[in-house]
């Protein structure tokens, strides 16, 4: 995350700003479309300034799933459910395609068959853009989208303040924000509410994250290295990691969304206070907001969730809890961190349906300090050495 706020704190992203902000208000001139326009033109902008090599793909999967989504919206003959079903599972089975083949295929080469990895770049916001792109297609085969048009959707895709690392948006809360003549104005109040968040997620990333890093590699390396730190050591890396990790992603997320009340688009917050959860699953609540509603609402739901008895409803907690992990990256630390929250929740179910709901100042203090400890753990096994 650290590369995402350094680059969005840079001179030449200000300068980017600084730019896009007034063409996008001057560009109500030409019509409705024109500032949505501009901050498409300015999203594949920012987006080749990262990483011009797959500008092509974004844009190929933005076309992809446009036509499909189309296709679903209208264009198949309605009387034929099956084939509406089958072009939802071909628009689904191609976007995992792609994820798995840019994000997974070297890893399943090495780690699992163990041949040679070939070398692929994982694409920048590749995630990112896969995700909110299956759900406008399940939610366009539930007959759930308004129609839209080429541009507002690109924009949606692409929309640069959370391409690059979330948060993940919605197509029904967001796309009617780009064609509302009233966000195509400068507003005062949502320009100064902007501004402040995005100075908080700066002060976030630069005084806090970025302050306690220096505790965070030299342990991790030394332990990935086959050393033994000591217990001081160790619990000094692993804390700090918790709160590098915390500034650093909530900090983008703050930034994220400030930059994008700039325009008078608002983006779902990605986080509350998740440190402070009383257990597991309030801390799911709380933490990375975005994915967790996406997991819930596309996978876990889809696997049946809790209609189908305890049991069933466990195994999918884990499996939509492993597939989070693997989201985050090809690497079986990603697994082994996802299995962990995976076991947490179903202790955690297990426990509210067999502890009486007691309320009171002990077990406030007990849960948090547990559920702060669970966390502080499983973050052992999702750190990334560098």
């Amino acid at each position: 995350m650290g590369l995402e706020t350094a680059r969005c704190s840079s001179i030449e992203f200000f300068v980017f700003l600084a730019a896009v902000f007034p063409v996008y208000f001057l560009a109500h001139r030409f019509g409705p479309r024109g500032p949505v326009l501009v901050l498409l033109i300015a999203s594949l902008i920012f987006y080749a300034w990262w990483s011009v090599q797959y500008l092509w793909l974004l844009l190929l999967s933005i076309c992809f799933n446009y036509a499909i989504g189309r296709q679903l919206l209208g264009g198949a003959p309605k009387s034929s459910q099956r084939t509406r079903d089958v072009l939802l599972a071909a628009g689904v089975a191609t976007n995992l395609g792609l994820l798995f083949v840019f994000k997974y295929l070297d890893f399943f080469l090495r780690d699992v068959l163990g041949h040679d990895p070939l070398g692929i770049i994982l694409p920048l916001g590749i995630s990112f853009y896969t995700f909110t792109q299956i759900a406008f297609l399940v939610d366009a085969r539930r007959g759930d989208v308004a129609a839209n048009d080429p541009l507002s959707y690109g924009l949606f895709v692409t929309y640069f303040p959370h391409l690059i690392a979330g948060p993940i948006i919605h197509h029904k809360p967001v796309i009617p924000q780009f064609i509302n003549p009233a966000n195509h104005v400068i507003r005062p109040d949502m320009v100064s509410v902007g501004l402040a968040l995005f100075v908080i997620g700066l002060i976030k990333k630069i005084y806090f994250a970025d302050n306690v890093e220096p505790f965070v590699q030299p342990v991790f390396s030394f332990a990935a290295a086959g050393g033994n730190p000591g217990l001081l050591e160790a619990w000094s890396g692993t804390l700090a990691y918790t709160l590098q990790l915390y500034f650093d992603f909530s900090g983008y997320s703050d930034m994220a969304v400030g930059i994008s009340m700039l325009f008078g688009i608002r983006l779902p917050i990605n986080f509350e206070s998740p440190y402070k959860a009383n257990d597991i699953i309030e801390f799911w609540r709380r933490w990375h907001m975005t994915l967790s509603a996406f997991l819930r609402e596309y996978l876990y739901f889809p696997l049946g969730g809790n209609r189908k008895g305890p049991a069933r409803r466990y195994v999918n907690l884990m499996l939509t809890m492993c597939l989070g992990g693997l989201w985050h990256g090809a690497n079986w630390t990603f697994l082994a961190w996802g299995a962990l929250h995976g076991l947490y929740l179903i202790i955690n179910h297990l426990a509210r349906a067999v502890l009486p709901a007691t309320p009171g100042l002990g077990r406030l203090v007990i849960g948090r300090c547990l559920t702060l400890l669970a966390v502080i753990v499983a973050w052992c096994f999702f750190v990334r050495i560098v």
